[in-house]
């Protein structure tokens, strides 16, 4: 056998183990992703469980706000996770980072599960409560921007909208899980016994499913891109924070505008729709459930298909068009969630999914897909954790805010069409690049 035989046999073995390390690196991406969002997905499902146990009061609204008030706090804490996660992750590489991240969340989670209620122990007991959430944020901040940077950097480059799209569409599982394992232990328990312990079970489970994605994540390895940066770093002095700051500003207000509607929209969705339906539109929490529930199911699915289309035409047009439609749909959508109607309730979310997953296929590339190597993960992760803290941790409370001031069951909708608007304008009338390497005119990253 010649030497020529002996190399061309070889090329096929290498391709596949190519292969199937870039597959298990989606694989981890993806675990890591709906783990984090099954902890902060847990938070909002249980919402109205949590306000009664750790913020009793006379006025159910009250207790509901105070709870959601504790949901926005852990985003304000996701940028200072994200600048530290992101910088760390940027020097030593985002595969040993993503272990930390992981694992913390894991574990403020499951924490939430073991603490005791207001009844129990006094204000002790939401001031504990608050510590495990900015805990969740803190780690969230590196975790959110790290699995996908970590995945775009392995992607084939025609088809890196479609695997961060299935990265993020494992976001939406979480609520399709969580929300029908409380449904389940809602109307099997006694409604004593749920109160109890029975809201516990969901929150222990983050423990385990944490240790599964460390598991999947040990096989992995770094990806080629960022070991070139690594050495070429490795004599010198090296700050990704200040590089950030000096070469990627204007990018980072881009990303932020940009995220700030998908975050809305996904914290509406599925931290806001759930006890938004029970308030407003006097639906069971069994039913709440089953509306969101297949809501999410469909973003999961459709999403992907979203990505596939920003691989195909190009992420600027697609946050074009889901702006767009957002802005439309957002009213319609709102007014049919509270009709008090199951069935109504069910299509208006399912019209809301698809202008958001439209949109997602341009904008969950375009966040990690306009920074270099070198700089991908801090420049990503501050900008993506401020326009998350800003505009997606308040969400719920907003919403609930408007709804209280109001009385109008729909103003929800108003606010998510008016930011709609907002961003649209800034799509057509600002220079927010194209950044798909294959139709950008003039890409100064093109994610290389």
């Amino acid at each position: 056998m010649t030497l020529n035989s002996i190399d061309a046999s070889a090329v096929p073995s290498t391709a596949q183990t190519d292969m199937k390390q870039k597959r298990r690196v989606l694989a981890g991406g993806s675990i890591g992703q709906f783990i984090e969002f099954y902890d902060f997905t847990l938070y909002g499902l249980s919402a109205v469980t949590l306000s009664a146990l750790f913020f009793p009061s006379e006025s159910p609204l009250a207790g509901l706000l105070a709870t959601f008030a504790t949901f926005g706090v852990a985003f304000f804490v996701r940028p200072l996770g994200g600048m530290f996660f992101g910088v760390l992750g940027d020097k030593i590489g985002r595969r040993k980072v993503l272990f930390i991240t992981l694992m913390t969340i894991g574990l403020a989670t499951f924490a939430i599960g073991l603490l005791p209620t207001f009844a129990q122990i006094g204000a002790l007991a939401p001031v504990l409560l608050v510590l495990c959430r900015l805990i969740q944020g803190f780690s969230a901040g590196g975790e959110s921007v790290g699995a996908p940077a970590f995945v775009f950097e392995h992607a084939p480059v025609d088809r890196r909208g479609f695997w961060l799209n299935i990265t993020l569409a494992a976001t939406a599982l979480p609520s399709v899980l969580g929300g029908t394992l409380i449904l389940a232990l809602s109307t099997t328990m006694d409604p004593a016994n749920f109160e109890s312990y029975g809201w516990r079970i969901p929150f222990l489970l983050a423990l385990p499913l944490a240790l599964f994605g460390l598991w999947i994540r040990s096989k992995t390895e770094e990806s080629e891109a960022f070991q070139q940066v690594l050495k070429k770093n490795e004599h010198k002095e090296y700050s990704p924070l200040r590089q950030t700051f000096a070469q990627n500003k204007l990018r980072m207000v881009q990303v932020i505008f940009v995220m700030a509607l998908t975050a809305m929209g996904f914290y509406f969705l599925s931290g806001y729709f759930v006890s938004y339906v029970q308030v407003t539109g006097n639906l069971s929490l069994e039913m709440s459930l089953v509306a969101n529930a297949v809501a999410m199911a469909s973003y999961a699915v459709l999403l992907p298909i979203g990505g596939r289309f920003g691989d195909r035409f190009g992420r600027k047009p697609m946050l074009i068009a889901g702006s767009a439609a957002l802005m439309i749909l957002s009213v319609p959508c709102f007014m049919l969630v509270t009709s008090g109607s199951l069935t109504l309730a069910i299509i208006g979310q399912l019209l809301f999914v698809i202008p958001m997953c439209i949109y997602g296929g341009g904008c969950y590339t375009f966040f990690v897909e306009i920074f270099t190597t070198r700089t991908r993960y801090t420049s990503s992760a501050i900008s993506y954790n401020v326009a998350y803290a800003i505009f997606g941790g308040t969400a719920p409370f907003v919403g609930t805010w408007l709804v209280s001031g109001t009385g109008i069951a729909m103003i929800p909708g108003v606010y998510m069409a008016g930011a709609a608007l907002v961003v649209l304008c800034l799509l057509v009338f600002t220079p927010v690049p194209e950044t798909h390497p294959l139709y950008a005119k003039s890409s100064p990253t093109t994610g290389q």
